[in-house]
């Protein structure tokens, strides 16, 4: 049986002033009409039931994630006591699936991940399901082709195509790589051989946990005792105690760098993982001044602007060129749209001159 795991933590510092401590991104509406976390959630559900899908949030936003998905059983939405990584929350989600199917696939998704068309994001997943059922030891990994020789992602070199399901190539992985500088990252792409790491993968989960106990075995033992505890009164205890005590590690570098079968689903659908405000202009029209607007404006000689605010509230500018605007509640961000990495360092400023409670 199928089974999905969304892991929807993280605090999306690159979105603030609209991604808070207490509202951060996967909780935001910034495509379409549904926030990130709802649509990750309806993806699955032609696929996976909601009894077999959990969330993994952290602990202080249980309550907003029941509250976005009704549908979802309470005791699936699990709550991290503090971020780990992805070895940890994945290794945690596969532990405690094996308690109620030993033999579960189960399908890993972020929850704040923009893909499109969705009918073939689930094509891929029902291959790639197959794959995992026919090859219970492989750890499968999905990667995007690439569009541009974009430097804030990590590549996957793939190999020799080893399946193919309807048109979508299955391929061995040669080798992981970080994110690359820009003259290598035009390697990748002219190359033909590199795909995008999406962070999305499938396996059965009793695979994920056997990598893990061999090349992480303090994340494995620590996960087990803690599924072991789950049905018991001591369950958040043993949470806390265990969770606090572990590595912050992904599942790349923990377990799919050195795992001895790990192929990779060429995807046949559109991927963003929308890690800056600069995502708004690859999701969304821009005027013919190529302003991208999420608020009421009204402009003169405003060229190249990405400008956000609460509704009822105006943003008026005048011969301004490419800035970020965002306008959110007791916080207005004006920033150079070009520098991107300068909204993560503001954050950290603002912790550190005491302004904390805007975060």
């Amino acid at each position: 049986m199928l089974h999905a795991v969304i892991m929807a933590g993280g605090g999306g510092t690159r979105f603030w002033p609209r991604s808070r401590q207490r509202r951060p991104k996967q909780f935001l509406t910034l495509a379409g009409e549904q926030s990130l976390l709802q649509q990750a959630f309806e993806r699955l559900e032609a696929q996976v039931s909601p009894a077999g899908i959990w969330v993994i949030t952290a602990a202080m936003h249980r309550e907003e994630t029941a509250r976005q998905l009704p549908a979802l059983a309470a005791e699936h939405i699990i709550g991290e006591p503090c971020g780990r990584d992805t070895a940890a929350c994945i290794g945690l989600g596969a532990a405690l699936l094996v308690r109620e199917d030993p033999d579960a696939v189960m399908l890993v998704t972020p929850a704040d991940h923009v893909i499109e068309p969705v009918q073939e994001f689930r094509r891929a997943v029902h291959g790639a399901q197959q794959m995992a059922q026919e090859h219970p030891q492989a750890l499968i990994t999905f990667g995007i082709p690439p569009t541009y020789p974009a430097t804030g992602y990590g590549y996957i070199h793939r190999g020799e195509e080893v399946a193919n399901r309807q048109g979508i190539g299955v391929f061995r992985v040669q080798a992981f790589r970080e994110k690359p500088a820009h003259d290598v990252a035009e390697q990748f792409v002219a190359s033909g051989e590199y795909l995008w790491n999406a962070g999305i993968f499938i396996w059965k989960a009793a695979t994920i946990l056997d990598e893990l106990r061999r090349h992480k075995p303090r994340i494995h033992d620590a996960v087990e005792r803690i599924a072991q505890s789950w049905p018991t009164p001591q369950r958040e205890a043993v949470l806390r105690r265990e969770y606090e005590a572990l590595e912050k590690i992904s599942i790349d570098f923990a377990v799919l760098e050195h795992a001895r079968e790990v192929l990779v689903v060429q995807a046949p659908f559109r991927w963003d993982d929308v890690g800056s405000w600069l995502a708004l202009e690859r999701m969304n029209p821009q005027d013919a001044d190529g302003n991208t607007l999420q608020a009421l404006h009204c402009g003169l000689k405003t060229k190249g602007c990405v400008i956000v605010a609460d509704a009822g509230t105006l943003v008026a500018t005048a011969g301004v060129e490419n800035l970020l605007i965002v306008q959110d509640g007791n916080a207005i961000l004006v920033a150079d749209r070009r520098d991107e990495a300068t909204v993560k360092q503001l954050v950290e400023l603002l912790k550190k001159t005491g302004l904390e409670k805007y975060l």
